[in-house]
C-alpha cells in the first residue's frame, strides 16, 4: 500500500511516498522510509506523531493513501510569545469576510 511521511524543520521539509505492507504500523513505516537518518535528531520516544494532523500511536496500523506526520516539539510558549502585527491592508480585507 502507498503511504506517505510527512517531516518539517525551519529549514527544511520532507514529503516521502513509500510501499508498506499491509498491517505496518506507523513506527514500521517512518522506520522503513529513512527519514530517521536524514534528521537524526528526530526521537519517536518523545515526538508525538499524526495521521492527517490527528495524534496517534506508534503502535496503529496505517491504512493505504495515509500521511504520516512527525511533530517537533513545541519550542516557545503560545501564551507568552508576542502576536505578530498584521501586514499594512490586511485587517481591512478581513473585516468584510464576515
Amino acid at each position: 500500500m502507498k503511504v506517505g511521511i510527512a517531516y518539517a524543520t525551519p529549514q527544511r521539509q520532507v514529503w516521502l511516498t513509500l510501499d508498506a505492507p499491509d498491517g505496518a504500523t506507523v513506527r514500521e513505516v517512518i522506520e522503513k522510509s529513512g527519514v530517521l537518518s536524514q534528521f537524526p535528531d528526530i526521537n519517536l520516544e518523545t515526538q508525538k506523531v499524526g495521521i492527517y494532523g490527528k495524534a496517534t500511536q506508534l503502535d496503529a496500523q496505517v491504512e493505504p493513501g495515509s500521511r504520516i506526520e512527525i511533530y517537533r516539539p513545541i519550542t516557545a510558549d503560545p501564551k507568552t510569545v508576542k502576536r505578530r502585527p498584521k501586514p499594512e491592508g490586511k485587517a481591512e480585507a478581513e473585516a468584510g469576510d464576515d
